[in-house]
């Protein structure tokens, strides 16, 4: 399968630039999954969780708030305001992760619903590890 270039950049820096099978946002209209080659296309993002499948396979979680994606068909820019992977080496550094993107997303959003979507995926993607 082929894959795509995914840059994630905040105005704090660059949170994921590498190479991914397959990619979810957070659309204003809802979520939506691109792949390699998809149609170009610029959209609004929500706060909410970036999935992406790396190029290895392994998945990756990332809770941002609100900013825009721009696909072209090789490559994914996505610019927000803040960004909070949830990744760690060990159950702390998780847990310190899932504490800052879940204030990272009551701070974006007014939306109980769109917070208890965030709070619920962050679960899940921390039962990863």
């Amino acid at each position: 399968m082929d894959t795509m270039k995914l840059e994630i950049v905040t105005p704090h820096g660059e949170i994921f630039n590498g190479e991914v099978k397959q990619a979810t946002f957070p659309g204003a209209e809802g979520e939506f999954g691109v792949l390699p080659e998809h149609a170009s296309l610029v959209s609004l993002l929500d706060a909410g969780v970036i999935e992406l499948e790396k190029a290895d396979g392994t998945k990756e979680s990332i809770v941002i708030d609100s900013g825009y994606v721009k696909v072209d068909e090789n490559k994914t820019l996505v610019i927000v305001e803040g960004a909070v992977p949830i990744v760690g080496e060990t159950e702390s550094e998780i847990a310190k992760a899932i504490k800052e993107a879940k204030e990272l997303v009551q701070k974006a959003s007014n939306s109980d619903f769109a917070i208890a979507n965030v709070e619920a995926k962050v679960e899940s993607a921390a039962k990863r590890f």
